[in-house]
C-alpha cells in the first residue's frame, strides 16, 4: 500500500472533469470626428459592426497575452527543496497524514523522504528519468523499477518532468498551441487547451499564477478525472510560489490530497543521498 501510496504522492496528478465555457466578446465603440468639420460640430459615434473575423481576432489577441504571462510565472530553477506536510484519503476512507522532505535537480533527479511517527524516517525514493528506487527502511525492502513503475501504479502516462513540474507547481498536460477559447472575468482568466490525450481546463490568478485546474481524458472511454487547487502563494526573489495544494483524483475510487509546504528554497547546494543497505532484500 504504501508504495503505491510514494508514487501517489510524487505524481498528484490525474485526470479530472472540464468545465465547458465560453469566452467573453467585447462591444468595441468608436468616436470619430468627421474630418473637417468645425469645431464646434459634435462628435460622431459609431458603433461598427463587429464580425466573427473581428471577434477571432480578439480573442487571439488575448489568448497570446495570457499564455504569455503564464510562461513569465513559470518556475525556472537549478535546485529546489522543500519540507511538506502530506495529508492523503483514499478510496477507502483511510487518512495518512506525515511529513516529505523533497530534494528535485533540474531534469535529472528527484529525492522524497518520508517520515513516520517520531521523525523516523520511513521510506526513501529516488526517481531520475528512466528509474525508480525505493528503501522500505521499517520493513528493510529496496524496490528497483523503471520510471514505468510510476504509470503502472497511477495509470496515466507520467514522466519526469511531469513529476517535476507537479511539484514545482508549473502547468501540467497543457498544449498552449491549442486553445479553443478563454473566459474572463474582473479577478481570473480561464483556457481550455487540448492536447493528445488531456483536456485542460486552466484558470490563472489576476498576475498570471495558478489558480485552478481541471484536466479530462480526450478518450471518452476513460473516466479519469483530476481537481488542482494552487494557493498561498510566497514570493522568492523573483518566483512566485504556491505553498497550498489541493487535489482530487478520481477514475473507480477517489483519492483526496492535500500539500501544505512549510520550507521552500531555490538554487542551493543539495544532497541526494541513496545508499542500499546490505541486508535490504530487492525486490
Amino acid at each position: 500500500m504504501m508504495h503505491k501510496l510514494l508514487a501517489v504522492i510524487a505524481l498528484v496528478v490525474a485526470m479530472a472533469g472540464v468545465m465547458a465555457g465560453c469566452r467573453s466578446t467585447k462591444k468595441i465603440q468608436k468616436v470619430i470626428a468627421t474630418p473637417g468639420t468645425r469645431k464646434d460640430s459634435a462628435a460622431v459615434t459609431v458603433t461598427p459592426v463587429v464580425t466573427p473575423e473581428d471577434r477571432h481576432a480578439d480573442s487571439l489577441r488575448i489568448i497570446s497575452q495570457t499564455v504569455q504571462g503564464l510562461m513569465r510565472t513559470h518556475i525556472d530553477f537549478q535546485t529546489f527543496s522543500a519540507r511538506m506536510k502530506v495529508h492523503y484519503e483514499g478510496g477507502d476512507g483511510k487518512d495518512y497524514e506525515f511529513n516529505a522532505f523533497i530534494h528535485i535537480k533540474k531534469d535529472s533527479l528527484i529525492w522524497v523522504s518520508i517520515n513516520a511517527a517520531l521523525g523516523i524516517e520511513a521510506f526513501r525514493m529516488l526517481i531520475t528519468p528512466d528509474s525508480v528506487k525505493i528503501l522500505d527502511k521499517l520493513k528493510k525492502i529496496a524496490r528497483l523499477r523503471s520510471v514505468s513503475f510510476l504509470q503502472d501504479e497511477i495509470h496515466l502516462p507520467v514522466d519526469f518532468k511531469t513529476v517535476q513540474d507537479l511539484l514545482l507547481g508549473n502547468p501540467i498536460y497543457l498544449d498552449t498551441t491549442n486553445i479553443l477559447f478563454y473566459k474572463k472575468d474582473p479577478s481570473a482568466i480561464s483556457l481550455l487547451s487540448v492536447g493528445d490525450l488531456f483536456k485542460n481546463y486552466l484558470t490563472l490568478n489576476g498576475d498570471n499564477t495558478l489558480r485552478h485546474c481541471k484536466l479530462d481524458d480526450v478518450d471518452p472511454f476513460r473516466a479519469r478525472t483530476c481537481d488542482l487547487t494552487y494557493g498561498d502563494y510566497e514570493q522568492r526573489d523573483t518566483l512566485r510560489f504556491s505553498t497550498y495544494r489541493k487535489i482530487s483524483v478520481a477514475e473507480k475510487t477517489k483519492v483526496d490530497i492535500e500539500l501544505g509546504y512549510k520550507q521552500f528554497k531555490f538554487n542551493e547546494p543539495l544532497s541526494f543521498s541513496f545508499n542500499i543497505p546490505r541486508n535490504y532484500r530487492r525486490r
